[in-house]
């Protein structure tokens, strides 16, 4: 990959939360992927919930099934949801932390306390040509079990950092980022980005040397209703490429 690039991985659960709040087909979530894509987005992220909340099975089959470009399904680390994702077999997946009483994902999994559940959970996405991807905070114990996991990606919580008021707290929070994307890369490792990115915090973190993707969802389903899921994407996808470029 070219270092100037940088990818942009669309999550469209909200799309799906707009569709179940009446019941019924519409909006489609896979009509909104199909969409995202030609807009820019390199890949299609969904969040499969263990209470189905959001995006259904159906849904995941649907995509896996239509879509040209990688699947990421974020999953929590059960031995049901690695049936499901076996069975499917996405091009990557993402362990996230789950629990159901949370509006959206509240921080990074605890994957060094969590290492032996998810270890075969790992091997078993892995052995079916699924790659890997851990959701964590930027700590560094975190992150080193990562690589001893067999994990092939991090996906650093970008979620405190832009919860962070513009100022020192958002300073702090942004050099902790850059410090786990340096971690990250000196293992060998992918390292991706996500959780209340929007336009202004997306830029921040397409410059950031070593990022090589970005996963980004509600803030570009809540702005397609003023812009279109379409402009929006676009908008994102040129606002990473500039941020990168004018950091090169």
């Amino acid at each position: 990959m070219n270092p100037a690039e940088i990818r942009l991985g669309v999550n469209v659960d909200h799309v799906a939360t707009l569709r179940n709040a009446r019941g019924g087909t519409h909006p489609d979530p896979l009509t909104a992927a199909r969409l995202a894509l030609v807009s820019g987005a390199d890949s299609i992220t969904v969040h499969l919930r263990e209470d189905r909340r959001h995006i259904r099975d159906a849904d995941v089959r649907a995509m896996r099934d239509a879509l040209a470009a990688p699947l990421n399904l974020e999953m929590a680390a059960t031995m049901d949801m690695l049936a499901f994702a076996t069975e499917i077999r996405p091009q990557a997946a993402c362990l996230v932390p789950e629990r159901r009483a949370e509006l959206t994902t509240e921080g990074g999994l605890d994957a060094a306390g969590l290492a032996t559940q998810l270890a075969p959970v790992i091997a078993g996405l892995r052995a079916v040509g699924t790659r890997v991807s851990l959701f964590l905070d930027p700590e560094p114990r975190q992150i080193a079990i990562a690589e001893r996991l067999g994990a092939g990606a991090v996906e650093l919580h970008t979620g405190t950092y832009c919860a962070a008021l513009p100022g020192a707290n958002r300073d702090q929070e942004r050099r902790r980022l850059i410090e786990g994307v340096h971690q990250v890369t000196m293992q060998g490792l992918e390292c991706h980005a996500g959780h209340g990115l929007d336009y202004e915090t997306a830029a921040e973190m397409a410059a950031v040397a070593g990022i090589v993707e970005l996963n980004i969802g509600h803030f570009l389903v809540g702005q397609a209703i003023f812009d279109s899921l379409g402009a929006s994407v676009a908008r994102m996808k040129q606002i990473m490429r500039d941020a990168r470029r004018n950091a090169a």
